[in-house]
């Protein structure tokens, strides 16, 4: 599973490449306050998300990465820290956050899988990106207000949380990662399909991306702050 990622690109960056999905009567409101580069996105990190605002149009904001566990496992468990990548759109405890309202598009330069080759050190990151320049893209995600206790020396908290859909590996991350990789947008239509279309429409999205559309950036640190 992808349990850090970067995203590096300024937030006038990622206010303006979300403009193309815009239509003329929508606006794009930024209440993120101040976004500063994040070489390293771990879990339960607040990180940036573009979402529908409620009363109309869209917000870049921020929230927690780890969507609501699952009640079965947290059975005997004093904290819920989330789930970070969903790939079973079909359970009952993920359907309830995959309509129109929950869907956010998560922005993105590079993200890391731990090498499962035989040969690889222990826990050795790989970073895949579209290219060397790290161009921004977008994890399909979906997001919520939950009440939990996520960590023990917080207590309980309201936070707004989101995750990110996984698929397939492609050709690139398959050698790396066997099981899964991001569901990853790379153009405004897609943006757009995943933020407004029906249900059965928008996971149509939920596929590996192109081969050919990844490279190999970075290997063996925990941030990539190209």
């Amino acid at each position: 599973m992808c349990n850090l990622y970067s995203q590096t690109k300024s937030q006038d960056a990622m206010r303006h490449v979300f403009d193309d999905m815009l239509e003329e009567d929508e606006e794009l409101i930024d209440d993120a306050g101040n976004l500063p580069p994040m070489a390293g996105i771990f879990p339960d990190y607040a990180a940036p998300i573009i979402r529908h605002r409620p009363g109309g149009g869209w917000q870049l904001t921020k929230a927690r990465w780890g969507m609501p566990t699952p009640q079965v496992f947290l059975e005997g468990k004093r904290t819920d820290p989330g789930v970070t990548n969903i790939r079973n759109v079909a359970s009952a405890h993920w359907k309830r956050w995959l309509g129109v309202p929950h869907r956010c598009l998560v922005p993105f330069t590079s993200f890391s899988e731990i090498d499962s080759r035989a040969a690889a050190p222990r826990n050795h990151p790989i970073w895949f990106a579209l290219g060397a320049d790290r161009p921004l893209a977008f994890f399909a995600g979906i997001c919520t207000e939950w009440t939990s206790v996520r960590k023990l020396k917080e207590g309980e908290v309201t936070a707004d949380l989101f995750g990110f859909l996984t698929c397939p590996p492609n050709r690139e991350v398959a050698p790396i990662h066997p099981k899964a990789m991001p569901v990853i947008l790379t153009k405004p239509e897609e943006w757009r399909h995943w933020l407004t279309a029906p249900v059965a429409e928008a996971h149509k999205l939920q596929r590996p991306l192109p081969d050919g559309m990844l490279e190999i950036v970075a290997e063996g640190v925990l941030e990539d702050a190209a």
